[in-house]
């Protein structure tokens, strides 16, 4: 069964708005930071890691945001423009703003961190104004990540393109990436994020990021069900609640839940998977494949992606997740 319908005659499948920054992975991994002397720039940020995994999945796509008129904003330009994604609102920013910086601590595949820069960072200056209306009447799915709300005017920007959105008929897509450093409270943060959450189709999040939502409401158990009826009174038609190693549940609308199962992995670092997790997810979805499929596939992703060093330079194919689920059930060791 699917659970969303997408208008046919649009030209773009999978427009994205919020966070380009720059990915520093370490290359000493099983070391503390503090011993890590060489780090692999990377493109960066969740939005941007999904919509490079659309891409690679072969997706038509493009992005809204902004970056710094510097060397590093340069760099996420090309790496845009080389993986096919479509440019034309990505504006520069022309008032000193600099790109978002992330450090990436890799002590043992299960013990990671990630130091970030985010003070005066140009993806948090996009205005209002300069979203593209046109562009996002184009998309068939339209995602939003919760980075993006933290700041004003990306607060403001965000909200008018989810008004377009709406306006144009997206699928619209939550992504929740709940990063407590660029809030000023946890109240802040509940009360946008819900604003935001109530005018969206999907809603992807990890059990912690859908607590933190939840900060006015009464749900002492943190229980799966209870958080995702919630969001049915609203625009919601499938909830993803997110539970690490132990998978992913899937709500809909009629009331059902959605398991599958997931795919064994050499563990470089665990971030990244989300956001592998997600394209592989929503091209499922796009596909009108059942939600146990499209979350398999999602799952396959993730696992690919978190036994390599970066998150966007290894987002998956198509065949690359394929091969990959095929090997897994063939009980051969990836």
């Amino acid at each position: 069964m699917t659970y969303v319908s997408f208008s046919k005659d649009k030209p773009l499948d999978f427009v994205a708005i919020g966070r380009l920054c720059i990915d520093l992975n370490a290359n000493e991994i099983n070391r503390p930071m503090e011993e890590t002397m060489t780090f692999t720039k990377y493109v960066g940020g969740s939005p941007a890691n999904i919509t490079i995994g659309m891409s690679r999945l072969g997706q038509k796509t493009a992005f809204i945001g902004k970056i710094a008129n510097d060397q590093m904003g340069r760099f996420i330009a090309d790496y845009l423009q080389r993986n096919g994604i479509g440019a034309e609102n990505v504006v520069i920013d022309r008032s000193g703003a600099v790109t978002g910086l992330a450090f990436t601590e890799i002590k043992s595949p299960t013990d990671c961190s990630i130091l970030m820069y985010r003070d005066n960072v140009a993806d948090l200056k996009l205005t209002a104004g300069e979203v593209s209306e046109d562009l996002i009447a184009q998309a068939k799915m339209f995602l939003i990540s919760g980075t993006a709300l933290a700041k004003s005017p990306s607060r403001e920007a965000v909200f008018q393109a989810l008004h377009y959105a709406k306006k144009h008929g997206a699928i619209i897509v939550f992504d929740l990436d709940y990063r407590p450093y660029t809030w000023t409270s946890e109240e802040e943060t509940a009360v946008y994020y819900n604003l935001a959450a109530e005018k969206c189709d999907i809603i992807l999040g990890t059990r912690e990021e859908f607590d933190m939502m939840e900060a006015f409401e009464h749900n002492p158990d943190h229980n799966d069900d209870v958080t995702a009826a919630r969001w049915f009174d609203y625009s919601a038609k499938i909830v993803v609640i997110k539970h690490g190693k132990e998978g992913s549940i899937a709500y809909t609308d009629d009331g059902a839940s959605h398991k599958a199962k997931s795919f064994p992995a050499k563990v470089v670092k665990t971030f990244g998977a989300g956001d592998s997790y997600a394209s592989g997810f929503l091209y499922g979805i796009m596909q009108g494949w059942t939600l146990e499929k499209s979350m398999e596939f999602g799952s396959a992703s993730a696992s690919i992606v978190i036994s390599s060093h970066s998150c966007s330079d290894a987002m998956p194919t198509i065949n690359q997740v394929l091969d990959y689920i095929e090997s897994c059930n063939s009980g051969k060791i990836i």
